[in-house]
């Protein structure tokens, strides 16, 4: 019997997949428990219908992040940031990636997520740092921060 699985099912298939199962198994086990749905013509209309729905998705969001690369990769797009800092250009505590992301959102409305900041340490330092922002998968760009001492 065919069917689509509505749910992952380990070693039978993942959500959205269309496989042939034994019949039993597909009537006893995956149909009853909602893992599966029977492959009729109408429900393969309905699951390619919502591949192309998720697919135009996907290439939205893709397009929403090069359009937020190409303006963070700009000469002029640079985030701001005061902090105390010592004689030797050290900061008193440090700058995480929530802060830069907060300044992100403040200086230009951009949102961005703080975990998407790839910030391996925080910053510690005065001065200018290349911070990189993974936007969505293939696509990254590298925000300017500038440190000054209050």
């Amino acid at each position: 019997m065919r069917v689509i699985f509505t749910q992952d099912v380990r070693g039978r298939g993942k959500r959205g997949e269309v496989k042939e199962v034994a019949d039993g198994y597909a009537q006893n086990f995956l149909i009853k428990n909602g893992k599966a749905k029977k492959a009729t013509p109408a429900a393969m209309k309905a699951l390619n219908a919502q591949k192309a729905a998720d697919q135009r998705e996907k290439d939205e969001e893709y397009a929403s992040a090069e359009m937020i690369k190409s303006f963070l990769e700009k000469d002029e797009t640079v985030v701001e940031l005061h902090s105390k800092a010592g004689n030797d250009s050290r900061l008193f505590g440090s700058i995480p990636s929530k802060q830069i992301a907060q300044a992100l959102a403040d200086q230009y409305q951009i949102d961005i997520d703080k975990r998407k900041i790839v910030l391996p340490e925080p910053i510690k330092s005065l001065g200018y740092t290349n911070v990189p922002v993974k936007l969505y998968p293939g696509v990254e760009a590298k925000i300017r921060v500038h440190v000054s001492e209050k």
